[in-house]
């Protein structure tokens, strides 16, 4: 079986899968996975507009129905309320439909006992949805729905997500803490020209009423579906193969225990920093990255001539050109292809030169490239953004990551030129010269123009955007009443802190040279009266007065001289039971996981004097001004998040 290794992991844990959905329970089953069945009771009513992508709404919706079976059965309450004689009766009858030998372990009806009432270990949650040019089609709620549904999708190819959440629970002092990962599964179907006629009898058959989209692929759907590119059980409601992928990554490939999860009732507590495992650094620089790297053969030269064959370079070689795809990627960007294509599309090789103003050959070159890279979709017809490129290439999206690009091409990418000699001495040419300080060095390195500190503040406003939402949700913060984001820039970490928190009140302290351009980067609406902007240093003047005071990717910008001087500032400044929420990228113990913690490390090589930390490095540079980490968790960004208390007067 493909899960048997993970399996022998999971013998003594107790399984919970949080569906009452018969497919995902056959197809979790056939794998030999051995689980129980609750229900989750959340209502899916999230506000889909709220989401940057339809998988983003899809994971969330995952995420809190296996948050509620979770709490409730922690609580004891699934048991004791127990189901209505009518829904474990409709139940039964789906599962009692399944060929026998699938049929999924049952949720236990004896009663209650210590065992049935204590906290799952794993708990499942799934949310599958379909979607068309970017609106999702949920279940139908009548027939009429239901045609309006398959009407869309009649001769179109659509795309379906299924957004995943393995919730590992653990119970301390009778308090529930919850460790969560997820991912998302997406998969290309497309469908026939269909008549009215055929529509009408699916829709009659009854099979459209309980399926997202209105169609079961599994069953009588499968007769309306062109072609299928992707997982087809991603479809039928949950992606096994990515799901198998990253237990083994949960259970096989960490060497050891990943960091102190996050309470999602209550501000965890944890005794000691655990590693932070490299198990979330998923894809190129992840876990299945290090395990598809060969193992080493004895001394250099002893490596068979028949392993030239088994093990071919096609890894190193990619890592070879890797340059090339970011300079290709940061042309596009700045030639406005992506803007370009997503007012026009698709448009031809010839149409896009000119009205770029370029050679008709290069850009051709440049849009296979940008292709071959996934950004641009080419048909015969010509060129179009590809759903990732629309989302965030284009200068003008809500979520556009072009300036951030503008910046890293004509900036970071100088930097990195001198990368050898930064290795060699420690630090950048750039930051040796004239013997500047670090203070010094810092203000002059984004503020020598006003054009350089707008394109800075664009930069960082577009990485703060993918980030806020989920740092301001990492943990529970609606007992504080007062917050203050010490280097908090354009403010979109504290709106969202203010949108989140309704009683809580934020103030953003940064440099006036940074504050006094920042009214460009507030909402569209009247500036939101939970949220102030005060002027100042805070290495120098006196910081704000605030429950819970927050630094999103500043510590890392700072030696650790200067990181104890912030922080001995911050605990002086915060009282007893106030609290510090820091927002980093949070390297393994062992700093394996390449991506993206490492990587920004050698960014901060040849621009500042900073560096990325692991978790017990935080951890003792926190406790050695009276903090102690109380949580730590992952956002699925490039972010961790780490709350620590003030203990000691």
């Amino acid at each position: 079986m493909v899960l048997y290794p993970v399996i022998r992991r999971l013998r003594n844990k107790r399984v919970v899968l949080a569906s009452a959905s018969p497919r995902r329970q056959e197809i979790l089953s056939t794998a030999g996975l051995r689980f129980e069945v609750v229900p989750s009771r959340f209502k899916e009513k999230l506000n889909k507009a709220s989401f940057p992508t339809p998988y983003a709404y899809a994971i969330e919706t995952a995420k809190q129905k296996a948050l509620d079976v979770a709490r409730r059965m922690h609580q004891g309450e699934w048991k004791r309320e127990g189901e209505t004689e009518k829904r474990r009766c409709e139940r039964e009858r789906d599962i009692d439909r399944l060929p026998p030998a699938r049929a999924p372990t049952r949720a236990r009806e004896e009663p209650a006992t210590e065992k049935d009432l204590r906290a799952p270990d794993i708990v499942i949650g799934a949310d599958t949805i379909v979607t068309l040019q970017g609106l999702i089609l949920e279940k139908p709620v009548d027939k009429q729905d239901a045609y309006s549904m398959l009407s869309r999708l009649n001769g179109k190819e659509h795309s379906v997500f299924t957004g995943v959440t393995i919730i590992q629970c653990s119970c301390r002092d009778s308090r529930l803490d919850m460790e969560i990962s997820e991912f998302h599964e997406e998969t290309l179907v497309k469908f026939s020209q269909l008549s009215e006629e055929l529509l009408w009898d699916y829709i009659h058959s009854g099979e459209p009423m309980d399926k997202a989209g209105g169609y079961g692929i599994q069953a009588l759907g499968g007769m309306l579906v062109e072609y299928v590119h992707g997982d087809f059980l991603n479809v039928v409601g949950f992606p096994l193969n990515h799901f198998c992928k990253k237990l083994a990554e949960l259970y096989l490939t960490r060497p050891n225990e990943d960091l102190p999860p996050a309470e999602h009732d209550s501000i965890p507590a944890v005794d000691t920093f655990e590693n932070l495992s490299d198990a979330e650094g998923r894809g190129q620089g992840g876990a299945q990255g290090q395990a598809d790297r060969p193992r080493a053969l004895g001394r250099k030269n002893s490596v068979p001539s028949r392993m030239v064959d088994s093990l071919p370079p096609t890894p190193l070689l990619e890592l070879l050109d890797g340059f090339k795809a970011s300079k290709a990627l940061f042309t596009a960007c700045k030639m406005k292809v992506f803007d370009l294509l997503q007012d026009e599309a698709p448009l031809g090789a010839a149409e896009i030169a000119q009205r770029i103003e370029a050679s008709e050959g290069g850009t051709g070159r440049l849009l296979d490239v940008c292709a071959a890279l996934g950004l641009l979709e080419k048909t015969d017809r010509g060129y179009s953004n590809t759903e990732l490129a629309s989302l965030y290439l284009p200068s003008g999206g809500k979520y556009s990551l072009h300036p951030l690009i503008v910046y890293q091409d004509e900036h970071t990418w100088d930097f990195f030129t001198d990368l050898e000699s930064a290795v060699r001495e420690g630090t950048s040419r750039h930051r040796g010269a004239q013997g500047r300080t670090v203070d010094s060095l810092f203000q002059d390195r984004f503020y020598q123009s006003q054009d350089r500190k707008l394109q800075f503040l664009r930069a960082m406003h577009s990485l703060s955007k993918l980030t806020a939402r989920q740092v301001a949700t990492a943990f529970d913060l609606s007992r504080f009443t007062s917050a203050c984001d010490l280097g908090g820039c354009t403010g979109t970490l504290a709106h969202e802190l203010a949108r989140a928190y309704p009683g809580l009140k934020v103030t953003v302290f940064d440099l006036p040279e940074v504050l006094e351009d920042v009214s460009g980067f507030q909402p569209d609406r009247a500036r939101a009266p939970r949220v102030s902007f005060v002027p100042g240093d805070f290495f120098q003047d006196s910081l704000p007065e605030a429950d819970l005071y927050i630094l999103s990717r500043i510590l890392r910008d700072w030696p650790d001289d200067k990181a104890h001087a912030l922080l001995s500032r911050i605990s002086g400044s915060c009282k007893p039971g106030g609290c510090l929420l820091v927002a980093e990228t949070v390297l393994d113990e062992q700093k394996r996981a390449a991506r993206p913690g490492l990587l920004q490390s050698l960014d901060l090589l040849v621009q500042s004097w900073g560096r990325e930390r692991s978790l017990g490095e935080y951890g003792r540079l926190l406790q050695a001004h009276g903090f102690e980490i109380v949580g730590a968790a992952r956002t699925g960004t490039i972010v961790d998040v780490i709350l620590a208390t003030r203990t000691t007067p």
